[in-house]
């Protein structure tokens, strides 16, 4: 005779996978792109907290609690490697942004055929960029940003 289960040991049938969806799952952009919007939105916080940081900077400088505080915030976002943060959080924006549409659109029971739903998540990709491309050339071309 067999002891009954316990809370910390369940019966064995419960040790089976819940989902073999990872072994029989074919990988496509929609499946890519919605990984993306999640990892695009915690990178769009973290690029509010740098645009917080700045706040802070001007605060303290303005304040005369630290008044290098400003300049040495602009000199890390006008580095080189400052300005690929800035792009990365730019991009991350546009991302996160298509990605939102994208789901608003379902949440609209539209568009969850395979061939519209494989169109969005590509065109919010191209878009994405794009716009990043756009923002950042602009920037350059008026000279609100130089290298």
């Amino acid at each position: 005779m067999s002891k009954p289960p316990t809370a910390s040991a369940p019966p064995r049938a419960l040790h089976r996978p819940l989902s073999p969806h990872l072994q029989i799952w074919r990988y496509h952009i929609t499946m890519f792109t919605s990984i993306l919007h999640r990892i695009t939105g915690v990178a769009t916080i973290a690029g509010l907290l740098l645009g917080a940081g700045w706040l802070v900077a001007l605060g303290a400088t303005a304040s005369g609690i630290c008044p290098e505080a400003y300049t040495v915030y602009l000199t890390f976002a006008a580095s080189p490697f400052g300005l690929l943060v800035w792009v990365g959080v730019t991009l991350a924006g546009f991302l996160h942004l298509t990605g939102g549409l994208r789901h608003l659109i379902w949440d609209m029971g539209l568009g969850f055929d395979l061939k519209t739903s494989n169109l969005m998540a590509w065109s919010g990709l191209l878009t994405a960029v794009l716009a990043t491309i756009a923002v950042w050339f602009y920037l350059f071309a008026t000279g609100k940003v130089v290298l």
